[in-house]
Parts: structure tokens; sequence; C-alpha cells
């Protein structure tokens, strides 16, 4: 029963959007601002202000797979003493984000006072960038807050010790690369509300972005690598899937070999049947196994 409750969880995580370990749109976030001409476009969009500022002087410092179930859709990146933060969220609303982003916070602050060599045991203040923390939303949401607070969301407004603003970016609806983002995100989801998981949504949603004009040149520098990402996911939930009918008919199977067992052991002690009658009435059996199983029998009398 145990295992087959976990194999239960596991075909539910694959079948919830907002839990999935390796989403298209999770792939391609992080695919498109690992390179550094679409980060910079993405830090003038968070700070326009900063007009002189060069790919050079960002560092990404995303950290992979820093919970049990993985988190690939984060980006972290430095610039200067500003340390920027951003989830993406996919089109699921959750006020989990916060706590995500504080996790993600404190553990690239660990890895930046160990290669700075800080200690934080030591009488010597540390220094460390000054975090800004942003999440992507890529679904319907009628309040649009600006910002999600710890203490709003989670304590009802009450002041606490500790507080975590995170800026919800939705896209202004313009051309910068957020918003370049968002719409590829939904014109994926039409497209997959359309032709289902198949390679046909992946090239529409492609062909449909280059002709908006939407990350135009990532999707010409890089279509292949694009439709690669989008189809390996595919693959991989498709061989994970196989993986837990697998287990589940093995599972099955287990379930249905015990019930024979206790049957056979029944009939074995009334002692009107032979093995070989026996077998015919439990399928999952042989002739070698109820034979043994008369053996053990015999030995406990």
């Amino acid at each position: 029963m145990k295992k087959e409750n976990e194999i239960n969880a596991v075909e539910n995580r694959i079948k919830d959007e907002e839990v999935a370990k390796h989403t298209i749109k999770d792939s391609v976030f992080t695919n498109l601002f690992k390179e550094k001409k679409y980060l910079l476009q993405l830090y003038k969009s968070l700070h326009p202000e900063d007009a002189e500022v060069t790919e050079d002087e960002l560092s990404d410092i995303t950290i992979h797979n820093i919970m049990t179930d993985g988190i690939y859709n984060d980006l972290g990146f430095r610039r200067g003493n500003r340390l920027l933060i951003l989830v993406e969220a996919q089109a699921t609303w959750t006020e989990n984000i916060i706590i995500r982003s504080l996790m993600y916070l404190m553990t690239t602050y660990q890895d930046y006072f160990r290669k700075t060599n800080q200690n934080i045991y030591k009488k010597a203040k540390v220094t460390f960038p000054k975090p800004e923390l942003y999440v992507i939303f890529t679904g319907e949401n009628s309040e649009h807050p600006e910002y999600m607070s710890l203490s709003e969301e989670f304590f009802d407004g009450e002041e606490c010790f500790l507080e975590v603003r995170v800026k919800v970016l939705y896209g202004s609806g313009k051309d910068d690369i957020i918003s370049q983002y968002v719409t590829f995100t939904k014109v994926y989801d039409e497209q997959r509300k359309k032709y289902g998981r198949t390679r046909t949504a992946i090239l529409e949603t492609i062909r449909i972005c280059k002709d908006k004009n939407v990350l135009t040149e990532y999707l010409l520098e890089r279509e292949k690598e694009v439709e690669a990402i989008m189809l390996a996911m595919y693959d991989e939930e498709e061989i994970l899937l196989d993986y837990i009918r697998s287990e589940k008919y093995e599972a099955a199977r287990e379930g249905e070999r015990k019930a024979d067992k206790r049957t056979a052991i029944k009939m074995l002690k009334t002692g009107k049947l032979s093995v070989e009658e026996i077998v015919q009435y439990v399928p999952s059996l042989s002739v070698e196994d109820v034979e043994k199983m008369r053996q053990e029998l015999l030995q406990s009398v």
C-alpha cells in the first residue's frame, strides 16, 4: 500500500503543472537568461535608470537544484552591490513563492560568504549585496498586486520579526524582454490547449512568436535548441510515466500474489485439494510455489 501511494503521489505531481520539476516554460526561462545579452535586457527592464551597465558587469549566480524536488526556473545575478533573485512562477498563483525566494536568497548568501571568505560567527561585520526579489507571473490574476509580503500573506498583516517582500512582474505589454517572455508562455498555453503536448504545439508556438516579433532573435538563433528542450521534456515525462505504469502493474501483481497465497494456505489447511488442483484457483502461483507452502505448513505442525 505504501509503495502504491508513493507511485500515485509521483503521478499526481506530473499532472500538476505547479509542482512539476521540468516544465517547458521553466527550461526556456533558464536557457534564455543564461545568455548575457538577454540577461542585460532583463536587468535594464528592472533598472532602466542604470543605462551604462554592460554585460561584463552582470554576474550569474544562479543556484541549481537546491531543494528536494529541484528548482530549475530560478535566476540569480549580481550587479555591483545589488543582488537580484527572480523566480518564474508559471501560471499558478502561490504565496509559497515568498518562502522559496527567501530560501533561495539565504542559500545564495551562504555561498557568497563562503566565496568571499567571510565568517558570520566572527566579530567583524560581514558585507553583502543588497537583495531584490522578483517573481514573473504568467497566469491570469485579477488583483495583480505589485508586491507579495510575508506578513500580509502568512500572518494577516501582523508585524513580525522577519519581513520579506517580493515584487511581482506581469509584463508591461510592451516589447521589453519580460513582456516577451510572458507572451511566449501564453502563446504556448494556447497551442498546448489546441494540439496537446505534441511537437505541433511546439513548432506552432515558435512560429507564432517569430511572426509576432516575440523573442525573435533568441528563437532565430536557437530554434532547434528550443525545440529540443521542449521535446526533451516530453521524452522525460513519457519515460517517467512508463516507469510509473510499470511500477503500478508490479504493485498490482504483488497484491494479487499475496491474496493468492492466503487463499492457497486456506485450501492446503483443509487437506481436501491436491497441489495441482489448488493452482487452478490461484493463477499467480506455480505448482512449485504451492508445494513449497505445503512443505512449510507440514514443518510448522
